[in-house]
């Protein structure tokens, strides 16, 4: 899985300056890594437009001459259909979403909310002392196949900011009213009662963790994927969508504007929301910009290609803040991005994922 570096004596929020953690020996500092430029596939644009503008410099000296202009239009094209077929394959790649990365102040009480209030699994915890932190990974399902949450406590720092960016976390459940008598019983707080959604007819209610998250329980019949969306505020939505789409492979499951309230939504995902985990987008009307704090870090998914994912999500304005390539020391191939907004994504190989599992 990925973490955030642990911080020693202060909270150092850094997007780009991360960790991956999946199986025991996953403890490699990739701040001072520098990967290898090449892409390990054929037919990027980067690449077509280079060899070709290397076979036609010599032809094309002056501007005005109809060899130049005809060279000039080689290049664009080649340029164009290698993205194009960039932006197709990402249409057809097998991705999926794998967890979600966040800070907590307090894992020991953390562990006890999700288990006992929520009704998640702690699925595995490892604790490394010289490096002063300890990640935990908790759902409602193996990691293989379920959306889970991986929790990072770094020794000594007991609060974080969640800043006003981050929604909230969704968990589908049969009995909302149920859920939240149990959060109350065991001191947990309840910022939204029971009830409809407003505009709808879906039972909703809201429930925060010690930390400050929230959690959206929503009313549903049984679902293989409870642990079911991921809320984000974004300042632009139709760049937002586009960027998803384009640059992620994620359809556009849904889209709800709220005029009554002034703000819209719109689901993304890699399948239906109620078999899947989702990405929420939010856009409040005339709010462009948030401030992203310091607990929440970053989503992690899969993919069958991080080269080419890195190529789809240059060509749509994306930022790679963690070039694609194996982390050191071992054969994982990772790469790490931010959207528009600055949220975080990063993109595990998934067979190499698959194998440290093991």
């Amino acid at each position: 899985m990925v973490r955030i570096l642990p911080m020693a004596s202060s909270i150092r929020p850094s997007l780009s300056t991360f960790r991956f953690s999946g199986a025991s020996r996953y403890g490699v500092c990739l701040s001072s890594y520098n990967p290898s430029r090449r892409f390990a596939y054929l037919g990027s644009a980067i690449s077509q437009s280079h060899i070709f503008g290397l076979k036609i410099s010599k032809l094309s000296k002056g501007k005005g001459t109809s060899v130049g202009v005809a060279a000039k239009n080689i290049v664009r094209a080649s340029a164009s259909a290698a993205q194009e077929n960039v932006l197709e394959w990402v249409k057809q790649d097998k991705r999926t979403m794998l967890h979600v990365v966040y800070r907590v102040g307090d894992l020991d009480r953390t562990i006890k909310f999700y288990t006992e209030c929520l009704g998640m699994k702690l699925l595995r915890k490892r604790d490394i002392p010289e490096e002063r932190y300890t990640n935990a990974f908790l759902g409602y399902g193996p990691e293989d196949s379920h959306f889970v949450i991986e929790l990072t406590y770094n020794y000594g720092v007991d609060k974080y900011d969640i800043g006003t960016g981050f929604g909230h976390f969704g968990i589908a459940v049969e009995d909302v009213s149920k859920i939240v008598e149990l959060v109350k019983a065991k001191g947990g707080k309840v910022t939204r009662e029971p009830g409809p959604v407003k505009g709808g007819n879906t039972v909703i209610a809201f429930v925060e963790d010690p930390d400050g998250y929230k959690f959206e329980l929503l009313e549903r019949g049984p679902t293989p994927e409870p642990l079911c969306q991921v809320m984000l505020r974004v300042g632009d939505l139709d760049r937002s969508i586009n960027f998803y789409e384009k640059a992620f492979g994620m359809e556009l499951l849904r889209k709800r504007d709220n005029p009554e309230y002034k703000y819209t939504i719109a689901m993304m995902g890699y399948g239906p929301e109620d078999k899947n985990a989702v990405l929420e987008l939010t856009y409040n009307y005339g709010v462009t910009e948030y401030d992203r704090g310091n607990g929440y870090a970053q989503i992690a998914i899969g993919t069958d290609d991080v080269y080419r994912t890195a190529e789809a999500i240059k060509l749509c304005g994306g930022k790679i803040t963690r070039e694609p390539g194996p982390l050191p020391g071992i054969n994982t191939k990772i790469t790490a991005c931010l959207d528009h907004d600055g949220w975080k994504t990063v993109f595990v190989d998934n067979i190499d994922f698959l194998k440290e599992l093991e």
